[in-house]
C-alpha cells in the first residue's frame, strides 16, 4: 500500500482522503483551519456525508488516516498528493486556480524523488501542465510527476461513488505515472480510462456540462407539458426506458444548482470561447436554468393572486438538492431571494441548515420545523426535495396557513391526496 497526502479537507479531499484509507492506503489529510483539523482529528465530520463519518472514525482508529495544518506536512513523506482545494469561480466564468498555484508552491520543497502530484479538484483544461510548471519553478525535484484524476463525486453519495464509481479517469503522459495512480484504485471495480492530463481534464467538465444540459432540457419539456396539458411524469417515463436517454437527470425542478454544476458550465463556456468557439448550447442550458427559477417565482407569484408584496410564503427546503447540507448555488435559495426582493414575508424549513442560511440571506426567517414555517402563510413553496415533506400531517399544514396553496416545484407531493384536502396545487410540468 502507499503513502498518500491529501491537500484540503472539503467535500472531495476529506472524502478522497477517508476512501483511501479504506482501501489500505495510509493518509495524512492537510487543510489551513487549524479548528477543523482539530475537529477531524477527533472523527467530528463538519459535513453532511452518507457513510463519510464512519470511515473518518475507522481511518483514525486504525492510524491509517490522520490530520494536519499545512499542505506540506501532508506531503513531505508521499508517495503520492492529492490537490483538493477550492477552485471557485471568477466573474468571467473561469476557475481561479490560486489556491492549486499555492498549495503547488507549498508542497514543491518536500516532495520525495518520484513523488506524483495528481489533481483532484476539478480544474481548467490545461490546469496539470500548470501544476508541473509552478512545481518546477517552486524547486521540486526532476522527477516528481504529475497527473489528472478528476473527481465524479455527488455530493449526498460521495463515500459510494469513489468507492463503487462508474468510472476511474487517469491522465499523464508519463504512463508509468498513470500506472502508479491507477493502483491507488486496486479493489475498486471500475472501468479505468488512461488518457493524457488534458484530455482528462476535459472529461471532467464535458460530463457535467451533458447533465447539466439534460436537467435544463426536462425543465423545458415539463413547462411545454404545461402549456399543452399533458403530465411531465407520464413523458419521463417513456423516455426513459429508451436505453439512449435512461431515467438519470431527467427530474423536472427549479433548475440545477449546488457546487458543481454552475461552476463548470461557466468554466467551460469561458474554455470555449477562449478557443474560439460559439458554445451556444451550453449558453443556452445555462439561460434556460436562470429562467426556471423565474418560473417558480412566477408560480409563488401567481398562488398569492398576483403580486408577492406582503405575502406571507412558507418554504420547505433550502439546500440544493436533499441529504447535503450544502447551499452553495442552491436553486431553492435563488427562488428565495427572488421572493424577498419582491417583498414577500418568507418563514423557511430546512431539516439540514438553521442559522447559516438566516445570516446568507437578509430578512429570511429560518424556522425549527415544517409546521411553523407554514403558519399564517398564503402558499407553502416546496423547494427541496426531501423526502420527509411527503410524509407530514397535512391536516395540520391545512389548518396552519391561511390559504390552502401549494407551489411543488420538486413534483415530490402526492397531487390526488393534495387536492383532496382542499388545498390548490401547482407542480412543473403537470
Amino acid at each position: 500500500m502507499s503513502t498518500v497526502g491529501v491537500v484540503g479537507a472539503g467535500y472531495v479531499g476529506l472524502t478522497t482522503a477517508a476512501c483511501l484509507a479504506h482501501l489500505g492506503h495510509e493518509v495524512v489529510c492537510a487543510d489551513v483551519d487549524k479548528e477543523k483539523v482539530a475537529q477531524l482529528s477527533k472523527g467530528e465530520v463538519p459535513i453532511l456525508e452518507e457513510g463519510l463519518d464512519d470511515l473518518v472514525a475507522q481511518g483514525l482508529a486504525s492510524r491509517r488516516l490522520r490530520f494536519v495544518v499545512g499542505a506540506a506536512v501532508a506531503a513531505r513523506d508521499a508517495e503520492f498528493v492529492f490537490l483538493c482545494v477550492q477552485t471557485p469561480r471568477g466573474d468571467d466564468g473561469s476557475a481561479d486556480l490560486g489556491a492549486i498555484d499555492d498549495a503547488t508552491r507549498e508542497i514543491a520543497p518536500v516532495l520525495q524523488p518520484g513523488a506524483v502530484v495528481i489533481t483532484k479538484s476539478t480544474v481548467p483544461v490545461g490546469s496539470t501542465v500548470r501544476v508541473d510548471r509552478v512545481l518546477r519553478e517552486a524547486g521540486a525535484v526532476t522527477d516528481v510527476g504529475v497527473a489528472s484524476n478528476p473527481e465524479f463525486l455527488r455530493e449526498g453519495s460521495a463515500v459510494r461513488d469513489f468507492l463503487h464509481p462508474s468510472r476511474v479517469v487517469v491522465g499523464a503522459e508519463d504512463t508509468a505515472v498513470a500506472v502508479r495512480v491507477t493502483d491507488l484504485y486496486r479493489g475498486v471495480q471500475a472501468p479505468i480510462v488512461v488518457t493524457d492530463p488534458v484530455s482528462a481534464e476535459m472529461v471532467k467538465y464535458a460530463s457535467n456540462a451533458f447533465l447539466a444540459t439534460k436537467v435544463s432540457f426536462v425543465n423545458a419539456v415539463a413547462n411545454i407539458c404545461e402549456a399543452v396539458h399533458a403530465d411531465v411524469r407520464d413523458v419521463v417515463l417513456g423516455m426513459g426506458y429508451d436505453p439512449r436517454i435512461g431515467f438519470e437527470f431527467l427530474h423536472p425542478g427549479p433548475g440545477w444548482g449546488g457546487s458543481c454544476f454552475p461552476k463548470d458550465t461557466a468554466a467551460l463556456l469561458h474554455t470555449a470561447d477562449e478557443a474560439g468557439y460559439d458554445f451556444g448550447l451550453l449558453r443556452g442550458a445555462i439561460d434556460a436554468n436562470h429562467d426556471q427559477q423565474a418560473r417558480m417565482v412566477d408560480k409563488v407569484r401567481q398562488a398569492c393572486g398576483g403580486s408577492l408584496s406582503g405575502a406571507q410564503v412558507g418554504a420547505w427546503g433550502l439546500t440544493f438538492k436533499a441529504n447535503t447540507d450544502d447551499l452553495r448555488d442552491s436553486p431553492a435559495v435563488a427562488v428565495v431571494t427572488r421572493l424577498l426582493d419582491e417583498g414577500a414575508v418568507v418563514r423557511a424549513y430546512d431539516p439540514r441548515v438553521g442559522e447559516s442560511a438566516a445570516a446568507l440571506l437578509p430578512g429570511l426567517e429560518v424556522m425549527t420545523d415544517p409546521y411553523t414555517a407554514v403558519d399564517g402563510a398564503h402558499v407553502l413553496a416546496v423547494l427541496t426535495e426531501w423526502d420527509e415533506f411527503r410524509w407530514l400531517d397535512f391536516d395540520r399544514v391545512a389548518e396552519a396557513m391561511q390559504r390552502r396553496s401549494i407551489v411543488d416545484t420538486r413534483n415530490l407531493l402526492d397531487p390526488a391526496a393534495i387536492r383532496q384536502l382542499g388545498f390548490e396545487y401547482r407542480a412543473v410540468g403537470r
